[in-house]
């Protein structure tokens, strides 16, 4: 979409504005500082670590990096990207790399670049989330709706809209937020201003705030614990052109199956927006927020810790270490609780 980048930095400068709330959580202050150097991109908007354990950075205008253990190296469209926008990184079972961007889909083998664009029949350019579901099937989020890819041919996959009675942006409508599959092989999808749809290869279930989610305009879903599905979403009231009128609801809701649980009492849960939900393999849920850090949910109990930029994206790497990406740059949370920020220099 023509404005999707200004419309995503504008959201996450709106987000900040909220007044302070006292934390309930117990917190870490362990922040390690990093002199002057390059960020690893204003915005890293994905992280990734492939099967040969490296890790991958998406930005919005630095291409992709890559790091390797020992180095930093980075793919933009000079090396054969089709834009240095890239949002989504996924890995198939041959070890093929597809990067989601501003200008398509395009797969990467370590040597070579293809792309794929909406005159080769994908649904929409502007590239926002990707899957690879369980029988190898890629699926593709758009700022323009939902496709399919089996290898060979797109699919268009149409969505039903439910009956809503909040206000529709109409440029972020069609725009798919995350694509899950849950251990039961059904299909989750987050959308701006339609909540989520649940799709069990036959039938459409919807779960909207009339239901029991914080708002309509859902940022990412991710299965934790049990199957219990979390969902991260904005404040829709931010989107209103009144100044006076941008607060509201956003935050955190969970949903077992019967019933939609809240977090009123934690910082940025309740009454902020969040952009990314991560379970590492400890099965701790981390949340991503604006202005809060990121908190870790044991099942029991919240832990903060002070990452002091707009978390966009999470990963573990087999070491345990926990890189988040967002608006600022680069962070890594270690095993033992320290933050630090990753910059071009490092600390890797």
């Amino acid at each position: 979409m023509k404005y999707s980048i200004a419309f995503l930095c504008t959201l996450l400068v709106l987000a900040c504005n909220a007044p302070e709330k006292k934390r309930t959580a117990s917190e870490r202050a362990t922040v390690l500082s990093v002199s002057e150097a390059t960020p690893i991109g204003e915005y890293v908007v994905e992280v990734f670590e492939d099967s040969n354990k490296n890790l991958w950075f998406g930005t919005l205008e630095k291409g992709v990096a890559r790091y390797d253990g020992t180095s930093l190296r980075y793919l933009t469209t000079k090396d054969g990207l089709p834009s240095n926008r890239v949002v989504s990184i996924v890995e198939d079972d041959q070890g093929t790399l597809w990067f989601g961007t501003g200008s398509g889909i395009t797969s990467y083998d370590g040597a070579t670049f293809k792309t794929y664009s909406e005159a080769d029949g994908l649904c929409s350019d502007m590239i926002s989330t990707l899957l690879i579901d369980q029988n190898g099937l890629l699926w593709i989020g758009t700022w323009g709706g939902v496709c399919t890819f089996n290898g060979t041919t797109f699919e268009t996959f149409t969505l039903p809209k439910p009956k809503i009675t909040t206000p529709i942006n109409k440029d972020t409508e069609n725009w798919i937020t995350g694509i899950i599959e849950d251990k039961q092989g059904n299909i989750w999808l987050g959308r701006d201003g339609y909540g989520a749809t649940k799709f069990n290869g036959n039938d459409f279930t919807f779960h909207l705030k009339k239901d029991g989610l914080y708002s309509n305009h859902l940022t990412e879903i991710q299965e934790g614990r049990e199957g219990v599905i979390w969902f991260a979403s904005r404040i829709a009231e931010k989107d209103n052109a009144d100044p006076e009128k941008r607060s509201g609801l956003g935050g955190i809701t969970t949903f077992n199956g019967t019933s939609y649980t809240h977090f009123p009492d934690i910082a940025g849960l309740h009454n902020g927006d969040s952009y990314e939900i991560f379970m590492d393999r400890s099965e701790n849920m981390w949340i991503g927020t604006v202005e809060h850090g990121v908190y870790r949910f044991d099942g029991t109990t919240f832990e903060n810790f002070k990452v002091p930029i707009s978390i966009m994206s999470m990963v573990q790497d087999v070491e345990g270490t926990l890189w988040l990406g967002g608006a600022g740059g680069l962070y890594k949370i270690t095993k033992n609780g320290a933050v630090s920020e990753v910059t071009t220099e490092g600390p890797w």
